[in-house]
């Protein structure tokens, strides 16, 4: 049994009657009023037994927590993959969500003036959602305060915090380019050292960013296309966040691993074989594209 947001006490008297739980009858109304539970009786969704008279109802009312649904949201989504997690939950419209994440007014509203949207900002967690809460605006304001307390609690350094923006972007990708959390200290050490000396980026997921309706392969045209996002052909970081990075890819940036390497290479098991030298890399690229094939060949 639902009762929505906002609802007088007389409708909620005929929701409750429609469940089976009093008969429709204003006198239920009028005794709530008279008790003083009518402002007290909080919106949701509810789990109640039947049998109860009107008065130990309302006692029930009155103390019962609404239900909550946990609705998980990984690290490194889009904010159009996040919409449709919701959507497909029921708790927004997909499209709704997905522009509201991008209108410039909302998202100053919100407090993020200086961006057009809020991909990098919606904080990848398990909310404990109930009925009364639904909508893309609410969803959004709880995602990027959830941010906002994570922020707070990384970076804890005033530089850091003024550099919020460049490390929500280099999180982005962090949290693309490995699911091993060991290992995102070092991809993120190895950016870091990439900027410094002015040598670009070239991380593939900031190409697939940048590509509308990405077929799943990437070309080398794909690799060659400037875009705002193709840091193959950008020197520094993209346009934006290309996801939705969690806590460890931030604490990533903010505290890379000291090292002298520049280049990493899928090993084909989700690890990285990570090289200083581009003879090393490419000697470890010709291993594991081998392997990969040796493997594909075989399977």
């Amino acid at each position: 049994m639902t009762i929505a947001r906002g609802t007088p006490l007389k409708e909620m008297s005929k929701v409750l009657a429609g469940a089976g739980l009093v008969e429709e009858d204003v006198r239920f109304a009028i005794l709530a009023r008279l008790l003083g539970y009518s402002g007290r009786i909080r919106a949701g969704e509810f789990k109640l037994a039947t049998g109860m008279n009107p008065l130990q109802l309302l006692r029930r009312l009155v103390a019962a927590r609404p239900i909550q649904h946990s609705v998980t949201i990984p690290e490194g989504l889009r904010l159009h993959e996040i919409g449709r997690i919701f959507a497909q939950g029921g708790w927004c419209d997909e499209e709704q969500f997905r522009q509201l994440a991008q209108d410039k007014a909302f998202v100053t509203g919100l407090g993020f003036g200086d961006l057009d949207s809020l991909e990098g900002y919606l904080f990848p967690d398990t909310y404990y959602l109930t009925r009364d809460i639904h909508g893309a605006e609410e969803l959004l304001t709880m995602m990027t305060r959830r941010f906002r307390e994570v922020w707070t609690q990384v970076a804890s350094s005033p530089a850091a915090k003024a550099r919020q923006h460049e490390v929500v972007i280099l999180a982005s990708i962090v949290e693309k380019e490995t699911g091993r959390g060991e290992e995102r200290p070092v991809i993120a050490g190895v950016f870091h050292n990439r900027l410094k000396i002015g040598m670009r980026l070239q991380s593939d997921p900031t190409v697939i960013y940048g590509i509308t309706d990405f077929s799943g392969n990437i070309t080398r045209k794909d690799l060659q296309t400037p875009s705002r996002y193709n840091t193959y052909t950008l020197t520094g970081l993209p346009a934006g966040p290309i996801s939705n990075p969690g806590r460890s890819a931030l604490e990533a940036v903010l505290r890379p691993t000291a090292t002298d390497y520049l280049y990493f290479v899928g090993r084909n098991d989700g690890t990285h074989q990570f090289s200083r030298t581009l003879e090393e890399h490419n000697q470890a690229v010709r291993k594991y594209q081998r392997k990969k094939l040796e493997k594909n060949g075989k399977d």
